[in-house]
């Protein structure tokens, strides 16, 4: 028998034996087995009901708030994501956005005017965007250098369990991933043929397409939770050209 079942079978003999030594000590000092028989009969009528409420009710309120705890914590991993890489890599990648200019419209606006209907549009807008990335408006070696950088932080994310409680962003942390590889597997960047060009391109638009909702939410939840940590997200906007962390 494994030591975990055994504990728990040690546990449930010695609750029984518990029980049984109370009813016995009840019968000796009143000696009414009538009325020990009518409290046993009416304890186990509530049975069903007491299962009801600690298995449906009581245990639902504590999955829902270990739910929560989780979150709290994922949305602390997403945080340093974006600190650490989600940002700038963020910042690389519009500026080679041929078409960012409707998408600079939606994000590009000050922290004040952020409320839940504008989050909301811009959710929305996020529907028709046509994700575009240049290649020649990225320095491939430099975007390299960065994601090398960062893989160490990255493995970390990834070997974090409650990341995968949350898919969008687990597809996020794949594609950022699976670009650091595709960069790493070729030796010159600088001289690739048109074809390979276009399979980078593929691969940074995989990872742009998917870094943007998830910033739009991050941004929405910091907005929500911690206005002091969205004035500076804010302040570092990677769709605001004029953005700046002085505050001014």
């Amino acid at each position: 028998m494994k030591e975990e079942t055994r504990w728990k079978v040690l546990v449930a003999l010695g609750l029984v034996t518990v029980t049984l030594l109370l009813m016995t000590i009840h019968y000796l000092v009143f000696h009414d087995l009538h009325h020990l028989g009518i409290f046993f009969v009416g304890d186990l009528v509530f049975i069903p009901v007491e299962v009801l409420c600690v298995t449906l009710i009581i245990d639902q309120l504590l999955e829902s708030r270990e739910k929560q705890q989780r979150m709290e914590k994922l949305n602390m991993v997403i945080g340093i994501f974006f600190s650490r890489v989600g940002t700038p890599l963020l910042s690389r990648l519009s500026k080679a956005d041929p078409c960012t200019t409707p998408l600079q419209k939606e994000l590009e606006i000050s922290p004040a005017d952020w409320t839940a209907d504008r989050f909301r549009e811009a959710r929305a807008s996020l529907d028709g965007w046509n994700c575009r990335v240049d290649p020649a408006g990225v320095d491939r070696e430099s975007l390299r250098s960065f994601l090398n950088g960062n893989e160490d932080f990255l493995l970390r994310i990834i070997e974090n369990p409650t990341v995968f409680e949350h898919e969008t962003f687990t597809e996020l942390i794949l594609a950022v991933t699976h670009l650091t590889e595709e960069l790493n597997a070729r030796e010159d960047l600088s001289n690739l043929p048109h074809s390979d060009i276009a399979h980078l391109e593929g691969d940074m638009e995989r990872v742009y397409s998917r870094l943007v909702p998830e910033w739009l939410k991050y941004m929405e939840y910091l907005k929500t939770h911690y206005p002091y940590l969205f004035s500076l997200a804010m302040r570092k906007n990677p769709f605001d050209a004029k953005a700046s962390v002085v505050v001014r």
